[in-house]
């Protein structure tokens, strides 16, 4: 079933991915340094520090055999580097999945010297949360990750990112970055990035 999954769900990330490196890519100067939080196998980190000349480093609680960059073993809690240690950390499809978002916005903020870039999911419009889900459950469950089915509306994300000490550089409120026929259900205004920097900048 798992590899099922996998496979059908191969072609709508190699979409997503290619949405993505346009869109954050867009927004890294060529030569900075990236901090991929929740890499996975770091294929969008490993395509980004290509196409943009950037030095990537990954975490993971459970590191995969194979990956597209370096990638360190956390606890899910602390990063764990000094402060200031990456001029970019992103947390692509991440923070839906943690117990306490706050708390590793913290520390990606801690870490961060320029800037905290969030892709995340978004409630708000018709039926938003039942599309949400599913889509999570169906781009997890083939790699045995947990869904906790809990996505901020806008006003939610802002709280968020104040609390946490960061400030809103950019944002998309609405992301196409599914195949078309997918988008209409489960892309647009269910799909959010947010460009952030730190309080200090």
């Amino acid at each position: 079933m798992k590899a099922l999954l996998r496979k059908l769900h191969a072609p709508v990330y190699e979409r997503r991915q290619r949405s993505l490196l346009r869109l954050i890519g867009g927004c890294l100067p060529s030569g900075e340094s990236l901090l991929d939080v929740g890499c996975g196998s770091g294929t969008l980190s490993g395509a980004l520090a290509k196409e943009r000349g950037l030095e990537a480093q990954g975490l993971e609680t459970h590191p995969r055999k194979q990956c597209e960059i370096p990638v360190d073993p956390y606890d899910g809690e602390t990063i764990p580097y000094a402060d200031n240690s990456f001029d970019n950390v992103l947390l692509a499809d991440v923070l839906h999945h943690e117990e306490d978002p706050l708390r590793l916005l913290e520390e990606a903020c801690r870490v961060a010297a320029r800037r905290v870039i969030v892709k995340d999911h978004k409630t708000g419009p018709i039926l938003a949360w039942p599309r949400i889900s599913l889509i999570d459950w169906a781009a997890n469950a083939g790699y045995g990750v947990r869904c906790l089915y809990r996505y901020p509306d806008l006003k939610g994300w802002h709280d968020l990112f104040k609390e946490s000490g960061l400030s809103i550089h950019k944002e998309h409120k609405s992301l196409d970055i599914y195949p078309c026929f997918l988008n209409a259900l489960f892309g647009r205004r269910l799909q959010y990035l947010a460009v952030l920097n730190p309080a200090t900048l």
